[in-house]
């Protein structure tokens, strides 16, 4: 065998052992959250809302200042908004994951582990919906032209240009996943649907940014001269400009919320320790670049303009460094 043959061959066992582990342990939004159980029930004024100091809004002096009520409605939703926003991105995904498995032929590794995600993600929209209706806030997600014009940008690259699309796809996990983690690590998740959502959503999404790694480093080597400088670039791009539709609050929970425009702009991300949140949350992402050669001196620039270089992780998921 060749040195492509057994690289072909490991990239075949290693999505057979990810779909392997997707029949053997995932997850039902409604058979693995106890829903209606006391302790999970949502009522009014229960102080687990409360935005612990792991949240970037939470740890700010301007909303420990608030009346405990407000703080209360205030984390009721901006807990919905994340996971709304987070929703609409699995939906986006997985009509792209289903327009890429269109281009794939018979006996193709990514096609099994691509309907297997696709099914996971699935899932996800159901949990991340149930929660929004049960707190009951009607909150949007994300911005308009989010919803309308990634959809549409999503089903040309998954079909046209699948290794942008998988870059995409991590832009849209690796901030989710990064945040969700901190809080648990942290300890400081306060309502029990919250935590057991986050449980859930970290185990499998584990899998997805695992796929997304492997298919991005199986496939790197066959990018031509100019689609690697291009997609060098474009990738903090990309990754900047989802996490900040991920993370950031929308103008319309800002006005809402009446949450002043100089603590958005400190917590997102103005002041040292907000910037250093948003550079360790693509620690993953700059590993990945550098393994794929898509780290060169004009990409580095591109990164630092947009606030999200530094050191790479030296392993995936490795807690945040000072």
């Amino acid at each position: 065998m060749t040195a492509v043959d057994d690289a072909r061959s490991l990239y075949r066992d290693r999505l057979h052992a990810l779909s392997t582990a997707s029949v053997h342990q995932h997850f039902d939004a409604f058979l693995d959250i106890p829903w209606d159980e006391p302790e999970y029930a949502i009522v009014p004024n229960d102080p687990r809302w409360v935005l612990p100091d792991a949240d970037p809004l939470g740890h700010t002096d301007w909303y420990k200042s608030l009346p405990l009520d407000r703080q209360i409605h205030i984390g009721m939703y901006r807990q919905a908004s994340m996971v709304k926003v987070g929703l609409q991105f699995e939906q986006i995904l997985i009509s792209g994951l289903m327009q890429y498995a269109l281009t794939l032929p018979n006996d193709s590794p990514e096609f099994r582990y691509s309907t297997h995600e696709a099914t996971e993600e699935c899932h996800h929209t159901q949990m991340f919906q149930e929660l929004v209706n049960r707190i009951g806030i009607d909150v949007p997600g994300g911005p308009a032209w989010f919803r309308k014009i990634v959809p549409v940008l999503t089903v040309f690259a998954a079909r046209s240009a699948p290794f942008g699309f998988f870059v995409g796809v991590l832009a849209g996990e690796e901030p989710i996943d990064h945040m969700q983690k901190g809080v648990l690590r942290a300890g400081s998740v306060g309502h029990p649907l919250v935590q057991r959502v986050m449980q859930i959503h970290i185990a499998e999404e584990a899998r997805h940014i695992g796929f997304a790694h492997q298919y991005l480093e199986h496939k790197a080597p066959r990018l031509g001269p100019f689609e690697k400088a291009s997609i060098s670039i474009l990738t903090p791009v990309i990754m900047r400009l989802l996490c900040d539709v991920i993370m950031k609050p929308s103008k319309q929970m800002r006005r809402e919320l009446d949450i002043p425009d100089e603590v958005v702009d400190a917590v997102w991300w103005d002041s040292d320790s907000s910037r250093k949140a948003l550079r360790d949350t693509f620690g993953d992402v700059r590993m990945l670049a550098g393994e794929l050669g898509l780290m060169n001196r004009v990409s580095k620039r591109v990164w630092r303009a947009l606030g999200i270089d530094g050191r790479p992780s030296r392993y995936r998921s490795e807690p945040s460094f000072g």
